[in-house]
């Protein structure tokens, strides 16, 4: 081989070094972006397969009073592990003992609205899959109520929607919270009224 032939080889050797630390480098680059995509889509999986259980409707397994606990962080206690606050899940078995239904309902939108100060990752997707859930859970509360007569209907639908809401909204830094996770994150979206509930009410 000649000087000048060996002068080449080097010189497409020293390129294709270059190229490859480049390629390196735009792969480390990427790579944080990579893993939070994937994350979110992990995330964001989680949250659509989460839904209320019969078990959690019929109280086979309700937590203790965490009393003053409670509100002693944005999160509260959630003893039993199944995504509801305990105070907001034993004050609906304390106020509705004997309907099955309205606990269905108003469980379900408690899991929904406790998600939003759960979340271990906060972007535009998770927060629009939590919003999903928490619409969902919103228009379930009204799956149970005739609406024959529409002032009642609208009567009924905003006590039950305040009896939650106002349980797991009770402090300042909870209402906070709620605000910081949606503030600039929420993307568009939509709810199917027909599949808005995780239990079929109508068998409860």
């Amino acid at each position: 081989m000649n000087e000048n032939m060996k002068m080449k080889v080097k010189k497409v050797l020293r390129i294709l070094r270059w190229v490859a630390v480049v390629f390196v480098v735009l792969l480390v680059a990427r790579l944080p972006f990579y893993l939070r995509n994937e994350n979110t889509k992990e995330q964001v999986a989680k949250i659509h397969a989460t839904k209320l259980t019969m078990d959690d409707v019929m109280g086979v397994n309700l937590p203790p009073d965490p009393g003053t606990e409670a509100d002693k962080t944005v999160a509260g206690i959630d003893a039993n592990k199944n995504g509801i606050r305990d105070d907001v899940e034993l004050a609906i078995f304390k106020e509705y003992p004997n309907s099955a239904k309205t606990r269905a309902v108003l469980l379900q939108y408690a899991l929904a609205l406790q998600m939003e100060v759960m979340q271990p990752i906060v972007n535009i997707g998770t927060v629009t899959a939590v919003a999903e859930k928490t619409s969902s859970g919103h228009y379930c509360i009204g799956s149970i109520t005739s609406r024959d007569d529409i002032e009642k209907f609208i009567k009924i639908g905003d006590i039950l929607h305040e009896f939650v809401e106002g349980r797991q909204l009770n402090t300042e830094d909870r209402k906070k919270a709620q605000h910081d996770f949606y503030q600039e994150n929420l993307g568009s979206y939509s709810t199917v009224l027909s599949e808005s509930c995780d239990l079929d009410t109508s068998k409860l």
